[in-house]
């Protein structure tokens, strides 16, 4: 695989997506996409490991045949309600005039020194800001002259168990992983712009099995969450309700489904097709009464991460909905109206190229991890001035530091084997 080639696996509840595309001066340039349906995974986590490397082998196939190349290292993106994150804080002395490189990274290093239960890992620690004699929002204190020198961090970790699975799944699938990115910092790194960055937003990244979240203030992640509720459950309401199978019940969802029963016509009607081979003729209002209540709840939990993480007050910006479930009709209105915030939908931008489908929410955590695939290629990429802020102290920093995801791969505990970016409160 040539190196200007970057591949991202978006391993989710309802599909597997692999996005190939190639890194030049102009940006990121997709050249294929494949996606398969995800039978083996179940909020982020691997209940079947022979299914879920079969949605891995069908989606990678699709891509390689699309885009006409061979793939053997992917950039992959990961999510779980098994993931947490905490804030930390540590602080060290100046040895010289200056703060120097090893004096930032002995302030992370006190920042890092707490207890990890043992069946969990490090993922990754994420600086949010740095303190140098009191005086507090500095980015990289290096260069800066001062005697102490505070690291404020957001410390990510997972069941050790529930990536190694994962990962187990990508090697047996034939490929090798570069990277693992938390799926909404990827989506992020996709739909966010930089003013949205800078001035406060929270993201929410719709899955089939999870709600991701992350608030982003002053190109930093403060707060990262994973619900347990996602599009698959409003499949699974319309389902029970209607007595159907879970294929018809998605369809029905995505060609009449709205979040507000009050958007449908009263004399519209459906025909849904039974399980036991019956069908029936029904009034489209009945399937939005049925997503109605799971749609508040879902908006409800949002809430309360929001009010977690302060967002209230900080988040300028809003609410952006990325996802497949985003895009449920009617769903980014009853948000705003029932947050009180502005809210958008989010779909991946500067993205080049003829796959007009990545320019989707339901893809934007796979073009996400393109484009941060790209970052890691020495700025190459056009989009990477967005994205770059976000990633590059964790990336540059800790890999030097303590090695790459092998760590993981291997089971070994350390206080920075981490791939990339992750998290939940």
């Amino acid at each position: 695989m040539s190196a200007n080639l970057i591949v991202g696996l978006d391993i989710g509840t309802s599909k597997v997506c692999a996005v190939a595309a190639e890194l030049n001066d102009r940006g990121v340039n997709v050249l294929g996409v494949g996606e398969a349906p995800s039978n083996g995974i179940r909020k982020g986590i691997v209940i079947n490991m022979d299914a879920t490397i079969d949605s891995i082998k069908k989606a990678v196939a699709d891509a390689e045949t699309s885009a006409g190349i061979r793939i053997k290292s992917v950039t992959a993106g990961l999510s779980g309600v098994h993931i947490n994150g905490l804030d930390s804080y540590g602080a060290v002395g100046i040895r010289g005039k200056e703060v120097r490189p090893s004096d930032r990274e002995r302030a992370i290093e006190s920042a890092k020194a707490i207890y990890i239960p043992l069946d969990r890992e490090v993922l990754h620690v994420i600086p949010t800001e740095f303190i140098l004699d009191g005086q507090e929002g500095i980015i990289d204190p290096v260069g800066m002259a001062g005697v102490r020198l505070e690291a404020k961090v957001h410390i990510i970790t997972c069941i050790a168990s529930s990536v190694q699975n994962l990962m187990k799944c990508c090697e047996k699938a034939g490929l090798d992983v570069g990277d693992i990115v938390f799926a909404p910092v990827a989506s992020a790194g996709a739909t966010l712009s930089r003013d949205e960055m800078e001035c406060g937003v929270v993201l929410a990244d719709i899955g089939g099995g999870t709600t991701d979240m992350v608030f982003i203030k002053g190109g930093a992640v403060r707060h990262a969450s994973v619900l347990g509720v996602g599009g698959a459950h409003v499949t699974n309401d319309i389902a029970v309700g209607l007595r159907i199978n879970v294929q018809e019940a998605e369809k029905l969802k995505r060609s009449y489904g709205a979040a507000y029963a009050g958007m449908v016509n009263d004399k519209d009607e459906v025909q849904i097709n039974q399980t036991g081979g019956n069908t029936k003729t029904i009034p489209a209002k009945y399937i939005s009464e049925i997503i109605q209540p799971r749609s508040e709840e879902m908006i409800d939990m949002m809430k309360e991460e929001i009010k977690k993480c302060y967002g209230y007050e900080l988040a300028t910006c809003g609410l952006v909905l990325t996802g497949g479930a985003s895009l449920l009709k009617g769903f980014d209105k009853m948000a705003e109206s029932l947050l009180g915030l502005p809210v958008r939908i989010g779909q991946p931008v500067n993205i080049k190229g003829q796959m007009a489908a990545v320019k989707n929410p339901a893809y934007s955590t796979g073009a996400g991890l393109v484009t941060y695939g790209g970052d890691a290629s020495a700025g190459r990429v056009s989009h990477a001035d967005v994205f770059a802020d976000l990633v590059a102290g964790v990336k540059g920093w800790f890999r030097g530091a303590f090695g790459n995801n092998s760590q993981i791969q291997q089971n070994k505990r350390t206080e920075g084997g981490m791939v990339c970016l992750k998290s939940k409160k």
